[in-house]
């Protein structure tokens, strides 16, 4: 005869348990700063000197840790691809893979670009562009599903960016261009109004980075355009600028040709020179409107270094203009009026350069003469020896000399000229 078991059967369950086990787990969202992780990424390590080549090395070291820190490996020997899907990001740092996957496609098209790409490079740069797109749209999608609202939010801004810059390099779909850029500047500009000051300087910097990028395609299209001013004002660096610059140079060009046409001679201290070469008239139309610049209603705002490089773009500007001015003597041969003509608007061009000389070395005086002042406790900060300001007023003195030397022969030549 069997004994009764002396197990008892497990109670019922309880209606706390039967709901517990019908909750599902809730789905972890991960958090990533999009815009500080690019910003800190690029400036440490090679695009704050316009480095693409050290930045796109920088991302292939980076994946290869996170591929080896996650196991993430693609076979040993023969290359295995491995996709990057939904459920395959269960940690933060497979959305960094996608992140970084598509930054270095980007920095590897702008390598390309920067170099000045032939017709067949171009087409290995839209591809590295394409590709960029392509790991942008999956960060895009990955951020959506596993990422918090924020981070979702910042990703499809860095999806449109990518895309913005695609079609803008291959002027296909300039509209479209415009409108993925001006859904990046949308996202920024919310963003900007929240979080910290270092946040906020953050999305400024990135609209003031699209903003140009805006003005040029609506030009393109038509609509309110950028005048030459307003081009020239751009800050020009950083990897936006890099991306439009050569667009920026032909417009400007363009502006200028169309400026110069009606520009027949060159006046100087009363007296008018004729100019007839057509880049003769463009080169020193750039130098005028640098001028302008520099001596506008805000050039007190303008910084030292930023006006000694508006002087060295003067200064090239004017030598392109005589060195086109004695190409011109080279090939007027014996016929006296072109000659003298041609002289008399080289020495009223050099002149000119004489004298924003002078300007560019009065302003490393007071530069130099600002460092004498300052307390020498400041540190990381050169302070200017009094041997180094009396070099600065001689070579103020020499230029000074030449300058008066130069003025008086251009007009004794208009003088005679005129006899």
């Amino acid at each position: 005869m069997s004994k009764p078991s002396d197990q008892l059967p497990p109670p019922p369950p309880s209606h706390m348990e039967v709901d517990a086990a019908g909750e599902e787990k809730p789905t972890v969202r991960f958090s990533i700063n999009v815009l500080e992780l690019m910003r800190e990424a690029q400036m440490q390590h090679g695009l704050r000197h316009g480095d693409y080549t050290r930045y796109r090395r920088y991302c292939s070291a980076r994946l290869r840790r996170l591929y080896k820190s996650l196991k993430f490996l693609h076979g040993r020997g023969k290359y295995t691809r491995r996709n990057i899907t939904e459920s395959t990001v269960t940690d933060v740092r497979f959305l960094h893979i996608v992140f970084y996957m598509a930054e270095r496609a980007w920095s590897r098209a702008m390598e390309k670009k920067t170099a000045g790409p032939n017709a067949q490079q171009r087409i290995y740069m839209l591809g590295r562009f394409r590709k960029a797109v392509k790991w942008a749209i999956l960060f895009s999608h990955l951020c959506s599903l596993k990422g918090d609202s924020r981070t979702s939010l910042e990703a499809e801004a860095y999806s449109s960016y990518m895309k913005g810059t695609l079609l803008f390099e291959q002027e296909k779909n300039i509209e479209e261009a415009m409108t993925n850029f001006k859904n990046t500047r949308t996202v920024y500009e919310e963003l900007g109004k929240y979080g910290s000051i270092e946040n906020q300087l953050l999305c400024r910097q990135r609209i003031e980075e699209v903003e140009p990028m805006i003005g040029f395609c609506s030009r393109k299209l038509g609509g309110s355009a950028l005048q030459a001013h307003e081009l020239l004002d751009l800050e020009k660096e950083g990897p936006a600028y890099d991306l439009f610059k050569a667009k920026i140079e032909a417009v400007l060009s363009e502006t200028r040709s169309q400026q110069a046409a009606s520009m027949t001679e060159f006046s100087w201290l009363g007296r008018r020179f004729p100019i007839t070469n057509a880049k003769t008239r463009v080169s020193i139309l750039k130098a005028q409107q640098l001028e302008r610049d520099l001596n506008g209603a805000a050039t007190e705002s303008i910084p030292a270094d930023k006006k000694l490089a508006i002087f060295d773009k003067i200064f090239s500007a004017y030598h392109d203009a005589r060195s086109c001015i004695r190409n011109d003597l080279a090939s007027a041969g014996n016929a006296e009026n072109i000659r003298d003509e041609l002289n008399g608007l080289d020495k009223a061009v050099s002149a000119v350069l004489g004298f924003r000389t002078i300007e560019r070395n009065q302003l490393l005086v007071s530069i130099a003469k600002s460092k004498f002042t300052k307390n020498r406790d400041e540190k990381n900060e050169k302070i200017t020896k009094p041997e180094e300001l009396v070099r600065l007023y001689d070579l103020l003195i020499q230029v000074s000399l030449l300058y008066v030397m130069s003025c008086y022969i251009c007009v004794s030549f208009a003088d005679v000229k005129l006899l």
